[in-house]
């Protein structure tokens, strides 16, 4: 017999078996890294929302009537009060639409924002940035 020289049909078999597996591991993690990047930008965004009601607030004393912030960014007269324009929180996965201003307290200055994307690719969910500065994930509605 001669020497070839070669892999054998069962060996390639074990290579795509572990290639298989791995891949079958790997995705799973991927995802998730996707939709943390995506939501990544909301974070951002509210972060500089938060940053103009805490301005805005300090401008207008403690006493004044915050309700008029309560709403999503949609809203032109919210988006003229934290001196916003129509399109300074548009992104790739959020809008303005997207952000609630769910509550503003003007003693220590702070806000809730919870923020949904709309886009039909964005990241499922619905994450709050809460008045203690945390980013977090809402548990879904029965």
């Amino acid at each position: 017999m001669e020497n070839r020289k070669g892999f054998t049909l069962i060996e390639l078999m074990v290579v795509i078996l572990i290639v298989g597996i791995l891949a079958a591991v790997a995705v799973p993690i991927m995802r998730g890294r996707i939709d943390s990047a995506k939501w990544s930008e909301a974070n951002a965004s509210a972060g500089a929302i938060k940053t103009a009601i805490r301005a805005y607030i300090a401008e207008k004393g403690p006493t004044y009537d915050y309700s008029g912030l309560i709403g999503d960014l949609s809203d032109a007269t919210i988006q003229s009060e934290l001196g916003f324009s129509s399109s300074d929180l548009a992104g790739a996965y959020f809008n303005q639409a997207d952000y609630d201003i769910t509550s503003v307290v003007a003693d220590p200055p702070s806000c809730v924002i919870e923020v949904t994307s709309s886009h039909a690719q964005g990241p499922s969910g619905t994450y709050e940035l809460e008045a203690d500065g945390d980013w977090v994930k809402q548990a879904a509605a029965p």
